[in-house]
């Protein structure tokens, strides 16, 4: 049978045509593109080839904007010289794997590197100004991408360099960053100014000694760049130092004029990154500049520059810094002494408050793992998630870094320390506490986005809970009472903040689902679900058994479909048990109009519900009403609307 369409109805044939129009444009088919559009009606024209198109990778365009991105020059031509798209249309676009939003076809042409395509629309009468949703202008794409060639063009056709992003950051900074002397050379010579600072307090001269390019810090000091200090109170000395940029060390101090003390503590900081760090590990070079700093402290007997030292830490192994050249050079030939003195200087140098200080201890934790020195690698990991806890920096790795070892360590057959375990705990609550207070009053766009976050932190601290079950069962008698009774009062803390995913899962949903994923590394050795031991902590200390999810789900809806009944027998019977005694109702009505009985799967579970199926007249009462969908609302103390709500879908009646 043929299909016959309505070619006479515009918004018919646009449908028709976009797809073919689009992927013409993509695709660089220039006369097939033209045949398409050619003797069309202007108007459908017009509506086809400004409308976006969603790709299945998520670019969302305009046909100008797709042969913008790819290059397409004779595609562009045709679309600007026969029809009149839309020059300032956004779309979405994707680079190296970042999603641009809100990016024109002359900001994609210019951040492919596509200079003829860029002078085409350009002259065509694009807005060479028009910034993407965060701010970047097709100036600053040339500038990242290091086209000099189309940041000349742009610029002697009205680019306006002073335009920075959603960050404060110039166009300056981002060719100093990404290494583009001749750009910097360039933007400096038509005024750029070398000490714009960003939100962080970065100027230029920071990106560039944080990179190493010491050309182009040289470039921005002949220029009059400054020694200012960022947010951290990092000078672009101190950052170089601690990024283990040694030649741009070398220079800033034969070329600025800075104190002693400055000096002293920079050859220390990069004495004390060598040490420690993941991409640049070089111990003989640790001790090299350490020594250097220490020699410089002796240097003049008259005025001798003597260290402030503060207490050792203990994850440091309460490590006391060398104090004079001789101290420094007995512990040369010794691996340890200098990786755990270098983290005492990092911390000492940079502060408790800098958000680089974690990053070296973590990765010496790390190394102390992967030689199955668990205790050392707790105890730093432990260390660093206090300091990113205290300065608010999100520890969603770093939780879940805890579980996995634990797990290793409980798979292995290593004993835990059930005090560091209970730390852990703490932290997770603490992160979930101010997770929730993110997404419920957020400040910013960031802190709309925080369910991410914490959804990822409520699975971890699962984990974390089924750990501490684990240990409990294996090792409960050797605990002593006030560790386990605080470990009930954090379980307690995590219940009242009564968390849910997405979803609207509980953490008792997730400790009783069969589905609830579990961390493939070393993780899923130890925690699997459902797990009776953890849902009966979480019930014990006060976990809603009636709370529903999306679906209307109670945590008995979701065991009572558990189909592992014979093989997983006492798991299934242990949680229907706990849930019944502390209150789940059993004719609690789901969105499909399902009770747990109803909604069983197997004949063990029904079999266990069956024996203990107790109906109040209480409950009764309350599914009549939602049956007969009665006014409740206002008629019944506030205490039994929540109640009665259990026990049918609906909103509250009124």
């Amino acid at each position: 049978m043929e299909l016959k369409m309505d070619y006479e109805d515009p918004k018919q044939i646009s449908k028709l045509f976009l797809t073919r129009v689009y992927y013409a444009a993509r695709d660089g088919m220039a006369i097939t593109l033209y045949n398409l559009l050619n003797n069309k009606d202007p108007e459908m024209v017009n509506m086809i080839i400004n409308q976006k198109v969603l790709e299945e990778d998520g670019q969302h365009c305009t046909p100008l904007i797709i042969a913008a991105r790819y290059g397409k020059n004779k595609v562009v031509q045709i679309l600007l010289d026969k029809f009149k798209p839309d020059l300032e249309q956004e779309g979405t676009v994707k680079f190296d794997g970042y999603v641009i939003e809100k990016a024109t076809a002359l900001w994609c042409a210019t951040g492919a590197g596509h200079l003829n395509v860029v002078k085409r629309l350009v002259k065509a009468g694009a807005n060479v100004n028009h910034s993407t949703k965060s701010s970047s202008t097709p100036l600053r794409a040339a500038c990242f991408d290091g086209r000099l060639d189309i940041v000349e063009y742009l610029m002697e056709h009205g680019a306006d360099m002073n335009i920075s992003n959603q960050f404060n950051n110039t166009c300056l900074m981002i060719a100093a960053y990404k290494g583009h002397l001749e750009i910097v050379s360039y933007l400096l010579e038509k005024g750029a100014n070398p000490n714009e600072k960003a939100n962080c307090g970065a100027t230029a001269l920071h990106f560039a000694a944080e990179r190493g390019y010491t050309d182009i810090v040289s470039k921005l000091l002949d220029f009059g760049a400054e020694m200012s200090k960022n947010v951290s109170g990092m000078t672009p000395l101190i950052m170089a130092a601690e990024k283990t940029r040694a030649e741009v060390v070398e220079h800033l101090i034969n070329r600025v004029e800075v104190s002693k003390n400055d000096i002293i503590e920079a050859y220390e900081l990069l004495g004390a990154s060598f040490a420690n760090d993941e991409t640049n590990y070089r111990l003989m070079k640790a001790h090299k500049y350490l020594s250097k700093g220490m020699e410089l402290r002796f240097s003049d007997p008259d005025n001798v520059i003597y260290k402030k030292l503060g207490k050792p830490v203990k994850a440091y192994e309460n490590c006391k810094e060398s104090e004079t050249v001789e101290e420094l050079e007995n512990i040369r030939n010794n691996q340890n002494a200098i990786h755990m003195e270098s983290l005492a200087v990092r911390e000492r140098i940079l502060g408790t408050q800098n958000p680089e200080v974690p990053r070296h201890v973590i990765f010496r934790g790390a190394v102390f793992a992967d030689s199955a020195r668990f205790d050392k690698c707790i105890d730093l990991w432990l260390h660093a998630l206090h300091l990113k806890q205290m300065n608010d920096i999100p520890v969603v790795k770093d939780i879940l870094r805890f579980a996995q070892v634990f797990s290793q360590m409980i798979h292995v057959g290593i004993e835990i320390d059930f005090a560091q375990v209970l730390s852990v705990l703490e932290s997770c609550v603490t992160e979930l506490s101010n997770n929730k207070s993110k997404v419920n009053s957020p400040d910013s766009e960031e802190d709309v986005e925080q369910h991410d976050e914490m959804e990822s932190n409520i699975m971890t601290t699962l984990y974390i809970l089924t750990i501490l079950t684990k240990l409990l069962t294996l090792n409960g008698n050797r605990y002593e009472v006030e560790d386990k009774c605080r470990a009930h009062h954090l379980v307690h803390r995590l219940c009242a903040l009564q968390l849910r995913l997405k979803d609207g899962q509980t953490l008792l949903h997730l400790a009783v689902n069969a589905a609830t994923l579990v961390d493939d590394f070393h993780t899923h050795h130890v925690c699997k679900f459902p797990c009776a031991a953890t849902a009966k902590l979480l019930i014990h200390c006060g976990a809603d058994v009636n709370a529903m999810d999306s679906n209307r789900n109670t945590p008995l809806h979701v065991i009572v479909g558990y189909r592992e009944p014979i093989s997983d027998f006492m798991t299934l019977y242990t949680i229907i048990m706990e849930l019944i005694e502390a209150g789940a109702h059993m004719d609690t009505v789901n969105s499909s109009g399902k009770t747990p009985y109803d909604a069983v799967t197997t004949g063990v579970a029904e079999i266990i519900l069956r024996t203990q199926t107790k109906l109040s007249l209480k409950c009764m009462a309350a599914k009549a009403v939602k049956t007969y969908n009665l006014s409740y609302c206002g008629n019944v103390p506030r205490s039994l609307e929540s109640f009665i709500e259990l026990h049918g879908p609906g909103l509250n009646q009124g």
